[in-house]
């Protein structure tokens, strides 16, 4: 892929990952013109991390042919904790990163402005302006994975606070005094519908014999029940995988159903792998137990619906929010600079 001479404007999406980075070059029309990814490899510490960040930074300019001064930004969708107004990634385990100031870093490198924000935020800000949330004046996404994030969109804007993300539904309480959680609270969606809480779930079932399938092609460990085997046992008419995912995902619907009590989203958008390998499952099961749980007033106002981009989700997203982000300032010095300009003079 080769950039557009007649376009002047080029941004970089960015998605940080526990394995992976995921970097994309957009055009100004966010017509992708270069991609490249790499392991993250998070075990060879902070300082390799930034480096290898922003090594795949340029070799992504330089697939694309774009010099360094005609990038315009880079978005980056990061896990963890972050200090969304000073730039900086305060805790990431699975890189063992603390208080790394990510925007600081690649600012000044680049010469160009950079912003961070939570990568679930940039997956549903993606699916909100190119994908299932698309002209919806309220995107709320769901990603169930190893854990279960949340991200919202309202009337165009990320909903999070002063400085760190929200939208915290993972950790919404489901069942009172429920199963423990990573987080050490108890009774959280995530205890109990993440896909690992389904991997624990599927695994005891295959020590008592009643998975056969999952013994034989991923044994007890967690960390082989991933989500294309759930799919296939799934496939394979292995009723106790398929009750134990149908009971996470009527969970997940309980979540839901609590978040349209508060936000009345147009669209809720469930993404993330496990979604992705067992669709059609997880969006009845959501939508059944999300109805049942809602006023009636509201049963027919949402709809839920599968994410439509993918991994390209959040390098969407995180692209198109630090464009909207700088255009949005610009406008507004514009505005003050006129104002400045036709003030009347005092004599």
């Amino acid at each position: 892929m080769i950039a557009d001479e007649s376009s002047n404007r080029y941004w970089i999406g960015f998605d940080l990952g526990g394995t992976k980075m995921l970097a994309v070059l957009y055009d100004d029309l966010f017509q992708p013109v270069a991609r490249t990814r790499k392991k993250t490899k998070g075990h060879e510490g902070q300082e390799a991390g930034l480096k290898r960040i922003c090594k795949l930074v340029d070799n992504v300019l330089e697939e694309g042919k774009i010099t360094r001064k005609q990038l315009c930004g880079i978005g980056l969708g990061c896990p963890g904790p972050l200090d969304l107004q000073k730039g900086i990634v305060l805790e990431a385990p699975n890189l063992a990163w603390k208080n790394v100031a990510l925007v600081s870093v690649l600012e000044a490198e680049f010469g160009c402005p950079a912003m961070i924000m939570n990568d679930v935020d940039a997956g549903v800000f993606g699916e909100y302006r190119f994908g299932a949330g698309r002209e919806r004046r309220c995107v709320f996404g769901v990603f169930p994975g190893t854990g279960i994030g949340g991200g919202c969109v309202y009337e165009g804007k990320i909903v999070r606070g002063t400085h760190n993300s929200c939208m915290e539904i993972g950790h919404i309480n489901v069942i009172p005094n429920g199963p423990q959680c990573g987080c050490g609270l108890n009774g959280c969606l995530e205890a109990v519908a993440s896909r690992l809480a389904i991997s624990s779930a599927v695994a005891a079932a295959a020590y008592r014999g009643q998975a056969p399938f999952i013994l034989e092609e991923a044994g007890m460990d967690l960390s082989n029940i991933r989500s294309g085997v759930l799919a296939e046992a799934v496939q394979k008419q292995e009723t106790v995988v398929e009750a134990i995912i149908r009971q996470a995902a009527g969970y997940i619907g309980v979540a839901v159903a609590g978040v349209v009590h508060l936000l009345a989203p147009d669209v809720v958008v469930l993404g993330g792998g496990m979604v992705e390998a067992m669709p059609d499952l997880l969006l009845k099961e959501v939508g059944k137990h999300a109805r049942e749980h809602v006023l009636d007033s509201l049963k027919e106002t949402f709809e839920i619906a599968i994410a439509e981009r993918g991994d390209d989700a959040a390098v969407l997203g995180a692209a198109a929010w630090i464009r909207e982000n700088i255009d949005s300032k610009n406008s507004t010095n514009r505005e003050k600079k006129q104002k400045t300009i036709s003030a009347p003079s005092v004599d």
